[in-house]
């Protein structure tokens, strides 16, 4: 099969890493990838939301199935587009259609699926400019802190956690009628604050059957102890010692089957990935969140340990015959750590160039913001550059891998968290 993978990030890297071990793979592309996508297929420089480039794409070179990573061009609907389209038509698409993409794209639709269809989590509200003073009432219902969501795609920054309520009330004002997150704020969604440890799990759909993939935790603050802003993620572990059977077994009955089935009620045909971001309050899960797609650095630490055929799995899911497809994860921990360029999550300079990446052997190293220079030498690119990706017979084991690969790899302003990992070993 030639496959055609979108993106650009380490989500995108480790599943072309996976892909690209497949039997059934003639050819895979990226688009527009990085410097370590290339090591496992062809970049094509076209960007996730050109269709009309990606349509040129899949018909030059014979693609017989795309997997989109990012959530912007499914929201954008480009698996529609693919099915309204001649050419592209019959060619799979790995990612839901706008309807199901809105799972994601609007916080307000998926609270409201999550009700009504008994789905567990937080009590909530939905605001606009025409009922804002409503909002600044239903503040004062909830004890603090009080949660904030910019109801459409804001890049992973739409989330206030605020302890005042004075400033809760001013920066709901400021979402809705200072265009704080720009449109994506037209909608504030307030919620209920939940008490207890975050995880997320995956689920592969075929739109009938699914696969409950790996649980993960990833750690979303830039600073030691969990402090500091709010990032796209700092590393990552999987498994989750907390999230045992008795545990998944809750998730799977109570979030994954009614969610699944809540799909098929309302004649959304989805197709693809599903994350569930959850909060274990005591030992029940609550949803804090849907995305219509993997999220990065989770896809990093559960990719590695899924031992399956990855393209014969998403070839169910093409073809709706997922339930016939054979799935094993390897026993072992996985985890994750992530280096970044200085400054951020705020301003950084892009364009350093790295060395010691031969050094790192004991770590799977996935290019998150990387170019090719013009001599060949890997430059930064991105806020998050690399994601390093060890195992072990426990997360001590794995996680030290991935600091002893961080310590080999080097560039101006590298800095990563030292704490992966450590809150789960207690």
């Amino acid at each position: 099969m030639n496959v055609l993978v979108l993106g650009s990030g380490g989500r995108e890297h480790a599943l072309a890493w996976k892909l690209a071990q497949s039997k059934q793979l003639q050819n895979l592309y990226i688009a527009p990838g990085n410097a370590g996508t290339a090591h496992c297929g062809t970049n094509v420089a076209v960007e996730v939301n050109d269709f009309a480039g990606i349509k040129n794409l899949v018909w030059e070179k014979d693609i017989n199935l795309v997997l989109v990573g990012p959530e912007d061009p499914l929201v954008k609907g480009i698996h529609d587009y693919f099915l309204s389209d001649e050419v592209l038509r019959d060619v799979p698409v790995i990612g839901p259609k706008m309807d199901g993409a809105q799972l994601e794209g609007s916080k307000d639709f998926s609270k409201q699926f999550m009700v009504r269809h008994g789905v567990p989590t937080a009590r909530y509200a939905s605001f606009t400019a025409t009922n804002l003073e409503e909002g600044f009432a239903f503040l004062e219902t909830l004890s603090p802190p009080y949660v904030l969501k910019a109801d459409g795609l804001a890049g992973g920054k739409g989330v206030l956690i605020l302890d005042d309520l004075a400033e809760a009330k001013t920066e709901l004002k400021n979402m809705i009628m200072a265009a704080k997150f720009g449109s994506a704020g037209n909608t504030v969604v307030i919620e209920e604050f939940l008490k207890g440890i975050e995880l997320s799990v995956f689920v592969l759909t075929d739109g009938k059957s699914y696969k409950l993939l790996p649980s993960a935790k990833d750690y979303k603050r830039i600073g030691v102890g969990d402090t500091g802003l709010n990032t796209g993620g700092m590393g990552a572990i999987s498994p989750v010692p907390f999230a045992d059977k008795a545990f998944l077994d809750k998730v799977e009955e109570r979030i994954v089957k009614p969610t699944i089935a809540g799909l098929n009620k309302e004649g959304i045909d989805y197709r693809g990935f599903i994350f569930i971001g959850l909060m274990n309050c005591g030992g029940e899960p609550y949803v804090i969140e849907y995305n219509c797609r993997m999220g990065d650095p989770e896809t990093e630490v559960v990719i590695p340990r899924i031992k399956s055929d990855l393209l014969d799995l998403l070839n169910g899911v093409a073809t709706q015959t997922l339930h016939e497809k054979n799935y094993e994860t390897t026993a072992e921990t996985a985890a994750t750590v992530v280096l970044v360029s200085g400054g951020y999550p705020g301003d950084y300079t892009k364009g350093k160039e790295v060395s010691g990446l031969n050094a790192a052997f004991d770590s799977v190293v996935f290019h998150s913001g990387t170019k090719a220079g013009t001599n060949g030498e890997v430059l930064t690119n991105g806020g998050r550059v690399f994601a390093l990706t060890s195992f072990g017979n426990g997360i001590e084991e794995a996680v030290n891998k991935s600091f002893a690969s961080a310590a080999k790899i080097s560039y101006d302003g590298k800095y990563f968290r030292s704490d992966i990992g450590k809150d789960l070993m207690s």
